[in-house]
């Protein structure tokens, strides 16, 4: 079920404690996003995003290349990064590319047929093609770095690994998910206890005050002081989530693609004496 790989991830972050910096600067940019949506607006905090999710990816590139190298020092982070970032960063826009294009045309249909306004029967029917577009591709990345894999074929293999393992990888989307909801429910319980002298009043909220509460009420209930502990609240998470679902994700491809270094095809034949000659 992928138990024995996540102990294993956990054990390399443990081993190869820089491989924590994708973990940290991300929390360092969660910070700032949440800062920045209320100081500027979320004009600014949106293009920071988008800066942000290339830099990101830049990291955990090199995450995974030194993973694969056994080798968790910076310059192999920084290596592997600049080495892998268009193989990875280029399949993630074709992805992503499809899905929007699924999705306009999910929309065109719906609306010659008379559906247009169901809206519920249309996010059902994109997600079906969603949730297994991205659970079959999802590996694209590790194939990429750990076969030096070129874009569709990172893709195709994704793909591949995937379909030919699919209970294993429930498994691993489920402790995933369960570590991710262990951490965000922890994490909640310290920030409503930090802030319960803030928050108490909604104690005494009719059913109908909590229907109508609105995030912006949130915001001026918590105050500044809340803004920042929330900002603190979101860094420990991003850096406790991000770095071991990085690993686990290393390890477990590994484990159930074999560690296949995949290269270049070749063709060609053996002699009577069992010799190989490649054309």
């Amino acid at each position: 079920m992928g138990l024995n790989e996540f102990k294993e991830a956990i054990g390399l972050l443990f081993r190869m404690p820089l491989l924590w910096i994708a973990g940290l600067a991300g929390g360092a940019f969660a910070v700032i996003i949440w800062l920045t949506t209320f100081s500027s607006g979320a004009f600014f905090a949106s293009r920071l995003i988008v800066i942000f999710s290339l830099v990101l990816l830049f990291l955990t590139t090199g995450m995974l290349a030194a993973i694969r190298k056994n080798d968790g020092s910076l310059r192999a982070q920084f290596d592997g990064g600049l080495q892998y970032y268009f193989r990875v960063l280029l399949p993630q826009i074709v992805i992503g590319f499809i899905l929007m294009l699924v999705m306009f045309l999910c929309s065109i249909i719906f609306a010659l047929i008379g559906l247009g306004s169901d809206i519920g029967l249309i996010m059902s029917l994109t997600f079906g093609f969603m949730l297994p577009t991205l659970m079959l591709t999802f590996f694209f990345d590790t194939a990429a770095v750990f076969e030096d894999s070129r874009v569709f074929d990172s893709i195709k293999r994704s793909m591949l690994v995937v379909s030919e393992h699919m209970l294993e990888t429930l498994g691993f989307f489920i402790i995933s998910a369960l570590y991710c909801m262990g951490v965000i429910f922890g994490l909640m319980i310290i920030w409503e206890a930090v802030l319960f002298d803030k928050l108490k009043p909604l104690m005494d909220f009719t059913e109908e005050q909590k229907q109508a509460f609105t995030p912006e009420q949130l915001i001026a209930m918590i105050g500044p002081d809340g803004i920042w502990i929330t900002a603190v609240v979101l860094f420990i998470g991003v850096l406790v989530i991000l770095p071991v679902l990085v690993s686990y994700k290393a390890c477990f491809y590994r484990k159930i693609s074999g560690d296949a270094q995949a290269g270049p095809m070749t063709t060609g034949e053996y002699d009577s004496k069992g010799r190989w000659y490649k054309y």
